[in-house]
């Protein structure tokens, strides 16, 4: 016979984990009469081992105590099959959780490279796969939830686009539209679908931090006038606004937007 502290040892299991295994009912020590102390026998300490066993393929304790109930190896089959599934799930979560992060990865070099500065550059297709009838219409962000490839179905605004109509005079009129991005097997289009292979693009810093509330948008209007005259090119009088990433400083947010302005062919 041995005790919790020997048995730990040799398993490489914590005195915790133990008591919680025995909690569990997924080994059952004997109890010394004069002090108390537990005491395992070689089937405790191999049901340790068995515990240990599936906890290493990451099955939860209610499924192991199943196990211990199970009439035939076909239950255990089954559990089996059903950990895979749930593993092949998580697989594919951490796939595109990842792929998630590389594009986030992406916009950051944007910024870093772009930032203020002006090129050309084509916007790359988008489905357009609503509207909203205002940036802050709240109750309408339904469409973002239900369009978004968020990865928790919660609202984010990386699938959101303003898009304003302007001339030299300043904005005519604007609208927000929500849009998927499109990849080069898709072939479920049923949206309209924007894009332009030549646009003034930029990277432009709004935010309490670097702006107040104030507004930019002549300032950035007349910047894009004045680069788009500079370079002899002639707008269509459309600008793509979305954002790229928002991060704070001092408890103030930075928000870091992309513009597309497309060029006249």
């Amino acid at each position: 016979m041995y005790t919790i502290g020997q048995v730990g040892n040799f398993l490489g299991v914590s005195r915790e984990t133990l008591k919680y295994y025995e909690e569990k009912e997924l080994v059952k020590p004997k109890y010394d009469n004069e002090n108390g102390y537990r005491k395992y026998n070689a089937y405790d300490i191999h049901d340790v081992i068995t515990t240990n066993f599936y906890r290493e393929l990451d099955i939860e304790i209610k499924k192991i105590q199943e196990i211990r109930q199970c009439k035939g190896v076909d239950d255990l089959e089954f559990l089996l099959v059903e950990q895979e599934a749930k593993i092949l799930e998580e697989l594919a979560y951490k796939k595109r959780l990842l792929k998630k992060i590389n594009s986030v990865k992406e916009d950051y070099c944007k910024i870093k490279e772009h930032l203020g500065e002006f090129t050309v550059k084509e916007m790359e297709p988008i489905e357009v796969k609503g509207e909203l009838t205002e940036y802050a219409a709240y109750d309408e962000y339904e469409i973002i939830r239900n369009s978004t490839e968020s990865l928790k179905k919660a609202v984010t605004l990386t699938s959101a686009r303003r898009v304003i109509h302007f001339d030299e005079e300043g904005i005519k009129k604007e609208r927000f539209i929500v849009v998927r991005e499109i990849e080069d097997t898709d072939n479920s289009l049923k949206g309209e679908v924007l894009s332009h292979s030549k646009c003034i693009y930029t990277v432009i810093e709004d935010g309490r931090f670097v702006n107040g509330e104030k507004n930019i948008d002549h300032e950035v209007g007349q910047s894009l006038l004045k680069e788009a005259q500079e370079k002899g090119y002639k707008l269509i009088g459309i600008a793509y606004i979305n954002i790229l990433l928002t991060t704070y400083e001092n408890g103030l947010e930075r928000v870091f937007l992309e513009m597309y302005a497309p060029i006249k062919q």
